[in-house]
């Protein structure tokens, strides 16, 4: 008998356990390609864990096969957090409540990838674990700070990655490789079990080939709200005072063409001046990762400065540069932007780039300040769902050669409608993910 699901997913639970077979003798090959996507792999006990799935009740995940951050706790494992200085802790006791969560649904769980040092950068390099390749170009950045959860599905090793998205970190890797990043509502998803980079912008949420994949996973993870769940109007938005500054102009011109095909196929698109996006490029949103995650990892970071990557803890440091007054003032003025932006948006999608900037090339980031600027460009956009406590999604459009997201964000709890609309965008512009 065939599984619900067979018909609709590449996974059942007929599968699993050959496909993972399949993944071991793959990595086994150690293919270039396939490099530093994950740090740690758990195929053994993915496998028996799958043979069990026969006699499991049916789920739209059972069978799949997931990667996980390797920012969530996997029970019996070390959670590095893309550090060195974690690899001395205690193993996890348990599982992070996603991680459960897909188990309990029929999930194999295939490995940790890696990822940026505790999640601080939106470029994916990590210079302890190396740094995977770009799907489409060995030459060019992978993105992140999910970087090895984007590669483990653009090259078909798992169906569904989990990671975590500060300022963009599921949306950015994403974009630079043909796949979908969805960041749900902050509060619609546990980030128990989950080390923190920015407790007030930190969200969970899933990568996959397709909007259809993030909602099923999304539909797993997410847990029980007393909120209502809001809709959406037709009514697509474009800022024209945000997120178009610096922008390639590859980027700038696959935008505008995705643009007129959804105009052509009967899309409602306006353009519009967002008197709150104005004041938003006033707020120092740098503050709130800096400042929250020395508040988790400074005893840390003073035990093992010379094993952190200078990048990184160069941007910790700057918590101190902020005292407590002005870190509250900073939480008060979000609120308000929150509140403004809310007002201003409505019930419509703000449709946006992912990000203004083509995935850099590796050697165009060995300077510092080349760094900064490609870090701060490629955050700029998506920041703006976790800063104003968004629901958003990054679908893949360009080419190959020139990849980049198409972004829809909407206000908080509209997630379900946000899928929709993404979901619709995604046939309209029949947008190609990678094989």
């Amino acid at each position: 008998m065939k599984d619900k699901h067979m018909n609709d997913t590449p996974w059942n639970a007929h599968t699993a356990k050959q496909r993972l077979q399949d993944l071991d003798a793959r990595l086994a090959q150690s293919l270039p390609s396939d490099q530093h996507i994950f740090t740690h792999t758990y195929i053994p006990q993915a496998i028996h864990d799958a043979e069990k799935l026969h006699d499991a009740p049916e789920t739209p995940l059972k069978g799949a096969l997931v990667s996980i951050k390797d920012l969530f706790d996997i029970e019996g494992q070390i959670t590095h957090a893309g550090t060195r200085f974690m690899g001395q802790d205690d193993p996890a006791t348990s599982d992070a409540d996603v991680v459960a969560k897909l188990r309990q649904a029929g999930a194999s769980i295939v490995g940790h990838t890696n990822m940026t040092e505790l999640a601080y950068s939106g470029l994916g390099l990590n210079p302890h674990y190396d740094t995977p390749a770009n799907a489409f170009d060995s030459e060019k950045i992978p993105g992140g700070s999910t970087a090895g959860g984007a590669l483990s599905v653009a090259r078909g090793m798992v169906d569904i990655a989990i990671g975590t998205d500060t300022g963009g970190s599921l949306r950015i890797p994403a974009a630079f490789n043909g796949i979908v990043g969805f960041k749900p509502t902050q509060a619609t998803v546990s980030r128990a079990g989950c080390k923190p980079l920015s407790v007030s912008l930190d969200s969970v949420g899933p990568m996959a080939k397709n909007v259809a994949g993030c909602r099923m996973a999304y539909d797993v993870i997410r847990r029980p709200s007393g909120h209502p769940a809001l809709p959406l109007t037709p009514q697509l938005v474009i800022p024209d005072n945000f997120g178009f500054d610096a922008i390639e102009p590859a980027v700038d011109r696959q935008f505008w063409e995705a643009v007129q095909r959804l105009n052509d196929a009967g899309y409602s698109i306006s353009r519009n001046t967002f008197a709150s996006l104005d004041a938003y490029q006033q707020l120092p949103i740098w503050q709130f990762s800096a400042v929250e995650s020395q508040a988790v990892y400074s005893a840390s970071v003073q035990a093992h400065a010379e094993d952190m990557d200078p990048r990184v803890a160069s941007r910790m440091a700057r918590a101190s540069e902020v005292d407590a007054v002005t870190y509250r003032q900073t939480l008060d003025q979000r609120l308000r932007l929150i509140g403004e932006f809310n007002a201003e948006l409505g019930g419509r999608t703000l449709l946006l780039p992912t990000t203004p900037i083509l995935p850099p090339k590796f050697s165009d980031l060995e300077q510092d300040d080349a760094y900064g600027r490609a870090n701060l460009l490629a955050l700029r956009n998506p920041s703006l769902a976790n800063v104003l406590e968004c629901c958003s999604v990054s679908l893949p459009s360009g080419t190959a050669k020139e990849p980049i997201g198409i972004m829809l964000i909407a206000t908080a709890h509209r997630d379900h409608a946000l899928l929709n609309v993404a979901a619709s965008v995604e046939r309209t512009l029949n947008l190609r993910t990678v094989s």
